[in-house]
C-alpha cells in the first residue's frame, strides 16, 4: 500500500495485518472469491481475468490495497466453482450472468478493473448496469484491452474486435487447435504444459474458445453511450496484441479519460508489476470525490 493511502471516503486506510494468525479465511459468492474478507468494505473492488484465465491471476493482489477495501476476484463461468455452468460465448451472456451474480455485492461503493477480456468485462458490466438505471461502479480500469474502432467500411457505427495479432486474420475462437495452440504461445500468459499435452488441452479448448468467442465476437449495441465512468487504461509497452496506440485511443471513446499508464513488457505485463499497477488503481480511486456514505448493513 502506498504511503498516506486513503480509503474510497477518504480517511487514511489501516495497514493490512501480516500476522497468519489474524488473517480472515477467504469466503466465496458465486463467481466472486474475497480472499480478504471485511465486514464493513469502504469500497469492494472487482477484478476480472483475461480470455483463457481464472481469478488466480490476481492471486497476492489483495494485500496491496488498503485495508478497508474488499477484493473481490471474479470467475467468469467454465472454470473453478462454477466449472459446471459451462463458458458463456457472448458478451451478453456474460454480462447478463454478471449482473444477476454480483448484485448482493453492489450496495456499497465499488469499482472494476479487468485484464484483457476483463477490461471488456469491465466496461460492458458498468454500461449494463447505467443503462438499467444502477448504481455504477466509482471507476473502471482497463489493462491490455483496445476498446471500440471503426470497423473497415462499417463507418461510425461499426466495430472490429481484437483478433489475432491485434485484429488481423481469422477470429480466435475459429482457428483450427494447432494454430490457436500456437498463438497462445506466442502471446504468454498460458502455462506450456497445458498446451503441449494433448489431454491437458482437450479439457481447457472449451474454455478458451468460449472466452475468445465473447472478446472476438463483441460489438457495441448502436447507439450505445459508453458508460458514465472515470476509465483509467493501463497496458504493457511491448504488448503485440494490443499495442500502445490502441490504448491511447480511449481518450475518443470515454468522457472520463484518466489517462494512460504504461509498464514494461508484453500483453502481460502485470505479473511483474501487480505493485505498481496496484498503487496506481489506489491512487487512481482515492483522488475522486469522497464517495457517498455506505448503506447500512442489513442484520
Amino acid at each position: 500500500m502506498p504511503p498516506a493511502a486513503r480509503t474510497a471516503t477518504g480517511v487514511p486506510a489501516a495497514p493490512p495485518s501480516t500476522t497468519t494468525r489474524s488473517r480472515p479465511r477467504p469466503t466465496h459468492h458465486g463467481s466472486v472469491t474475497c480472499p480478504r474478507p471485511v465486514s464493513d468494505p469502504a469500497l469492494r473492488l472487482f477484478l476480472f481475468h483475461h480470455a483463457g484465465g481464472s481469478h488466480l491471476l490476481y492471486r497476492g493482489w489483495a494485500e496491496h490495497f488498503p485495508a478497508d477495501w474488499e477484493v473481490c476476484l471474479v470467475n467468469a463461468p467454465g472454470r473453478g466453482s462454477l466449472h459446471d455452468v459451462g463458458p458463456l460465448a457472448s458478451s451478453e451472456e456474460l454480462v447478463a450472468y454478471l449482473v444477476r451474480d454480483l448484485e448482493p455485492l453492489l450496495d456499497r461503493p465499488f469499482a472494476f478493473f479487468g485484464h484483457s477480456m476483463g477490461g471488456l468485462v469491465g466496461y460492458e458490466l458498468s454500461r449494463q448496469l447505467a443503462a438499467e438505471g444502477r448504481q455504477v461502479p466509482r471507476w473502471l480500469g482497463v489493462s491490455s484491452w483496445g476498446g471500440p474502432r471503426p470497423s473497415p467500411g462499417a463507418g461510425a457505427r461499426g466495430t472490429e474486435p481484437d483478433g489475432p495479432a491485434g485484429g488481423a486474420g481469422l477470429a480466435r475462437h475459429l482457428l483450427p487447435d494447432a494454430e490457436l495452440r500456437d498463438w497462445l504461445r506466442s502471446v504468454g500468459g498460458t502455462p506450456p504444459e497445458l498446451l503441449d499435452d494433448d489431454g491437458l488441452w482437450a479439457m481447457f479448448a472449451p474454455t478458451f474458445r468460449g472466452d475468445f468467442s465473447v472478446v472476438d465476437t463483441w460489438r457495441p449495441a448502436p447507439g450505445a453511450a459508453p458508460p458514465p465512468v472515470p476509465l483509467t487504461v493501463f497496458g504493457g509497452d511491448a504488448d503485440a496484441v494490443v499495442p500502445p496506440a490502441r490504448l491511447a485511443g480511449w481518450a475518443e471513446h470515454t468522457p472520463h479519460f484518466q489517462g494512460l499508464h504504461l509498464h514494461p513488457g508484453d500483453h502481460f505485463y502485470l505479473r511483474d508489476h501487480e505493485r505498481a499497477v496496484a498503487r496506481q488503481i489506489t491512487e487512481s480511486l482515492t483522488l475522486l470525490p469522497p464517495a457517498p456514505a455506505a448503506p447500512p448493513q442489513s442484520r
